[in-house]
């Protein structure tokens, strides 16, 4: 009998932990700069398998789990979405540690527990693309074929070194600001404005091929009716002179979000209605697995976490989360409520947690982990809190009063946020190991492990970025506070749902919309047509255009690909070739990231590598676009040639 490959290994740990150091900071520091983070599954994978040569006896499997130990850690950076709110609203003068650890890694931890029965419903069952998972397997395959000498690795490793180097080239060419990285135009109609918006990153559009032409059809959809029907008409309503590019993405951003959350919202609780008969399998598989450990005849691939440690831990998290909610309300204006609000927060968490779990795995899948909207559902989330304060206290009350309420919902939309950002993750991860042949238990394991490495560099890092640079909004913030544009948003929805002036309208609205777009999709699978998902409608709504567009440009191109592979005397080898050049694009654009954040940081400039001024905007403008099209259209030449071969 063979032995099996080493998979949870002490020294694949302690490398997911040390990668982990590097991701996490450049996650923190670029989440509130600029409001995104990126996937570090597919640069943790690459770095693994650089490393891990060394030593005869590692495998595949020990690489992936490096790679699910730092992204679970990298991706619970997202918490920065939430928590810089309550530096915002003067309640915390800092982040204390053991506090902000707490809260970090009490959610995540929730979130890989409530991730576990999910995956047979939503890994194995559906047939959801996972373009992140996807692509980190076949980043880990092509790594280990080559080390085997597999026959097509050699194609394959040449084709994702190809596109990794060119992505990384043209991300490093935006840097220079020769080119730019986001082409744009805004316009006039009639009384009203919108406008056209492309962003020229790679790494977007190799995510839409791996997306499937179905999702990207669905994004084109929200896009058209956000960008070319909502937009044009609630700036009809209120028109304005001067710049129209300021003019319309502030209505935009202060409308136009709040319709996509809607929609986000609706689709979310059709979704978990779709989605309710696979995760009962999957909790009844889950329950027979902890009986099937002990079972020979059980595969490997099949062991997820047993049922009674998976209720065991979620129920043991909720004790020191009830402890850290007390702390919270002890001895401040809301003291001698303690108990009501423990007990409500802790069945809000258990509920909504869930909920939350069940819709981001289900995005992530869709569309990313990457370009999934978490920070949607944060608002959701934090709208839903407000929503259950304002229940038991009502509105009115005075100032210290009202803003330990938003506090108090903060710090409970930190712990959703939590189960949300990994379980949002963690579906990715468990695909890849699907795709490897990974121990499910063990690779959960692995994220647990990954969420206590994130949980303790988080803080220092936000402290340290917070003495340095402070955070625009909060109390004494200086000219180069960092923006944190997610939490100045969802602590301003707090205080909005408390005070009573939230936006309902908008979000009413878009909720309709959810509902036409359910109705459409539905009408569309019966009759057997490609389907519009409307969570994909829902994320072209809400997310900026500058992203969304060019995964629609990434779907189509993939959609012509395939077509054209299809036809070829290896099919499925030359299909696998365009995956890996999608894949390829974001490795090599994520990977850039990572070195740029340690660039911006140590030089503290926002534009360190700049070689020209805002003199040379109308060049770069011009050359950005033609480069951007010439590279794209040389891989794709070069593959098919490859594939043709």
């Amino acid at each position: 009998m063979t032995a099996r490959p080493l998979e949870l290994t002490l020294r694949g740990i302690l490398l997911g932990g040390l990668i982990t150091l590097v991701f996490t900071a450049a996650n923190v520091y670029l989440g509130l700069k600029i409001g995104l983070t990126f996937a570090t599954s597919i640069p943790a994978a690459v770095i693994s398998m650089a490393v891990l040569r060394a030593f005869r006896d590692s495998s595949i499997l020990e690489n992936n789990i490096v790679q699910t130990v730092a992204s679970a850690a990298g991706t619970l950076a997202a918490i920065i979405f939430v928590l810089p709110g309550l530096v915002m609203i003067g309640y915390w003068q800092g982040f204390p540690f053991l506090t902000t650890a707490a809260i970090t890694a009490l959610g995540g931890i929730l979130g890989v527990m409530f991730s576990v029965p999910l995956r047979r419903a939503l890994v194995v069952d559906d047939t959801l693309p996972y373009p992140e998972g996807r692509a980190a397997a076949e980043v880990l395959k092509i790594g280990e074929e080559s080390r085997s000498g597999g026959a097509d690795s050699a194609k394959g490793l040449a084709a994702i070194l190809a596109s990794t180097a060119a992505s990384a080239g043209f991300a490093l060419l935006t840097q220079t600001k020769l080119v730019v990285a986001e082409a744009a135009t805004f316009f006039r109609v009639g009384a009203g404005a919108t406008g056209i918006v492309g962003g020229l990153s790679f790494a977007l559009l190799g995510a839409g091929h791996l997306i499937g032409l179905s999702a990207g059809m669905a994004i084109l959809a929200g896009i058209a009716i956000g960008w070319w029907i909502v937009l044009p008409i609630l700036t009809a309503a209120g028109p304005q002179a001067g710049d129209v590019a300021t003019w319309a993405t502030t209505v935009f951003r202060n409308d136009v979000r709040f319709f996509g959350a809607g929609v986000i919202g609706v689709a979310a609780i059709w979704t978990l209605v779709t989605i309710a008969g696979p995760v009962a399998r999957g909790l009844r598989a889950s329950l027979a697995a902890s009986r099937g450990v002990r079972d020979a005849d059980t595969a490997l691939e099949e062991r997820d976490l047993p049922f009674g440690i998976v209720a065991g831990v979620s129920l043991a998290v909720l004790i020191p989360i009830a402890f850290l909610l007390h702390e919270t309300v002890a001895g401040g204006p809301l003291a001698g409520s303690e108990w009501l609000l423990i007990v409500s927060s802790l069945l809000f968490i258990l509920c909504i947690g869930l909920v939350i779990a069940a819709v981001c795995g289900y995005m992530a899948g869709l569309i990313g982990a990457s370009n999934s909207p978490v920070s949607g559902i944060g608002i959701l989330a934090v709208i839903a809190a407000s929503l259950m304060l304002v229940g038991w206290f009502g509105r009115g009350g005075g100032v210290a009063e009202t803003q330990a309420l938003v506090a108090y919902a903060l710090i409970v939309t930190g712990i959703v946020f939590g189960i949300a950002t990994i379980s949002n993750d963690n579906l990715q991860d468990l695909k890849t190991g699907q795709l490897v042949g990974a121990t499910p238990w063990k690779q959960q394991v692995a994220l647990v492990i990954g969420v206590c490495f994130g949980a303790v560099v988080v803080p220092p890092v936000l402290q340290l970025l917070y003495v340095s640079f402070g955070f625009a909004g909060m109390p004494g913030a200086g000219p180069n506070a960092l923006p944190a544009p997610q939490a100045a948003l969802i602590s301003a929805l707090a205080q909005g749902v408390l005070g009573g002036d939230l936006n309902w309208t908008m979000i009413g609205w878009g909720a309709a919309v959810g509902m036409v777009a359910i109705v459409v999709d539905e009408s569309l699978g019966r009759a057997g047509r490609m389907r519009l998902p409307p969570l994909g409608i829902g994320l072209g709504i809400y997310l900026p255009m500058g992203a969304t567009l060019t995964v629609v440009a990434g779907t189509i191109v993939g959609h012509f690909y395939d077509r054209w592979a299809a036809g070829t005397r290896d099919p499925e080898s030359a299909s696998r070739l365009g995956v890996l050049t999608a894949t390829g694009m974001i490795v090599g654009e994520s990977l850039w990231n990572v070195v740029f954040a340690g660039i911006v940081y140590e030089t503290g400039s926002d534009a360190p590598l700049a070689l020209v001024g805002e003199a040379f905007a109308t060049p770069a403008l011009v050359a950005g676009p033609i480069i951007y099209a010439a590279i794209a259209w040389w891989l794709y030449a070069r593959t098919r040639r490859v594939a043709a071969t």
